[in-house]
């Protein structure tokens, strides 16, 4: 399953990177990843709110995304997390013919 975690970096780890400014990022990323089972797709750095990350990755359980979001967070290496479920053209293809089959049992307010 595939996510994406973004989240800006805390004071803290923006010095750490300054100080050390080729320390590879992407290179930590990976490491935990890995070790949780799954496999770095991409990893950008952005401008937004500061400097931020933007980090997709792919786990075989779900359950180990927030996991690996945690023990970030916890490090107190990014703050103002996102984690969002993202999902394969295949995989929503699955959830639109879900959909077009429980639209009749669905009553919306004011019906």
């Amino acid at each position: 399953m595939h996510f994406c975690l973004s989240g800006e970096y805390t004071p803290r780890a923006i010095n750490n990177i300054l100080e050390n400014p080729s320390t590879n990022r992407l290179e930590a990323a990976k490491k935990l990843i890995e070790a949780g089972g799954g496999k770095l797709i991409s990893m950008y750095s952005m401008a937004t709110d500061g400097p931020s990350v933007m980090v997709i990755f792919d786990v075989p359980d779900p359950t180990v995304a927030p996991a690996i979001t945690g023990i970030v967070v916890a490090a107190g290496a990014i703050q103002n997390v996102k984690l969002v479920r993202l999902f394969t053209q295949d995989e929503i293809k699955v959830v639109r013919q879900h959909a077009a089959k429980l639209k009749a049992a669905y009553s919306p307010p004011g019906s």
